[in-house]
């Protein structure tokens, strides 16, 4: 036995390896970086400014999922196993790949849905049965929310494209509806008139459609009364806290008083009785 020739095949072998393993190395961390890069130009270069946030937050997803698979073929390629054998493996992998990820192929299909038919859009302040948040991101498998109290939340664009959505940013307005409650002994056009006189000191009320300010219900104790008036969608919680805040001072300044509920406790002495 030829040990010098074994140990030159051994050495010759490892060399081969250690060099394309090398070679490898250097092109997976170039193409790394160069990846980042473009994903970083995708979402900041101007060229994409004609296009919507959430498409280009779900283009820059997109993309480097795509460009890393290409990379993971391209050194398995280069470290020497057979493209054929790959392209096997890769075909007997693909039908449980795909079963085991259905949802992330379903919320794959939703965010191009989300892309294509737009019921929100990358800053809209939505709301499903479950959360509601504004849109901060929408990737390729799920949509980022944003919430009021500063938590993050995650949701599957699947979930989304199945559910009921809110979309409280889509329109340039809103309306703003909100019900007092006062004695039976109020006067009604005194209660209208105060209602009226502190929503036109609001400078954030539209003029149009016209505030609304009427008796709705007569209720067990006391009588109701809406009020609907319509703002800019940025003034909605601003104004509707600012209105109820100063309707309270106007009442209490005009003798209006607000009903609470109230429990008369009647104790029989049955000594007494006897």
């Amino acid at each position: 036995m030829d040990w010098d020739a074994i140990v030159d095949s051994v050495v010759d072998a490892i060399t081969s390896f250690g060099l394309r393993l090398l070679t490898a190395a250097i092109v997976f961390f170039t193409a790394h970086k160069f990846i980042k890069k473009f994903r970083k130009w995708i979402r900041t270069s101007e060229r994409f400014d004609k296009f919507d946030e959430g498409v280009r937050s779900f283009l820059t997803s997109f993309c480097g999922i795509v460009l890393y698979i290409i990379l993971a073929i391209t050194i398995t390629i280069m470290l020497g196993i057979p493209s054929t054998s790959l392209i096997t493996a890769l075909a007997s992998c693909g039908v449980a790949i795909g079963l085991a990820l259905q949802g992330s192929l379903s919320n794959f299909a939703g965010g191009i849905m989300i892309l294509i038919f737009k019921p929100f859009k990358v800053g809209d302040y939505i709301c499903t049965e479950e959360t509601s948040g504004t849109v901060s991101e929408i990737t390729v498998v799920y949509t980022i929310l944003h919430t009021p109290d500063n938590k993050v939340i995650t949701v599957p664009n699947g979930t989304l494209t199945n559910s009921v959505i809110e979309n409280y940013s889509a329109v340039e307005n809103r309306r703003i509806d909100i019900t007092f409650n006062v004695s039976y002994d109020s006067d009604i056009d005194k209660v209208k008139s105060v209602i009226m006189n502190v929503i036109s000191e609001r400078s954030q009320v539209l003029p149009e459609p016209q505030p609304f300010a009427r008796l709705s219900d007569c209720g067990e104790n006391s009588l109701v009364y809406t009020i609907r008036v319509w703002c800019k969608t940025e003034d909605y919680w601003n104004l509707r806290f600012d209105i109820i805040e100063e309707m309270k001072r106007a009442f209490d300044r005009n003798g209006i008083s607000i009903p609470f509920p109230q429990l008369d406790v009647h104790i029989k002495d049955d000594k007494a009785a006897k």
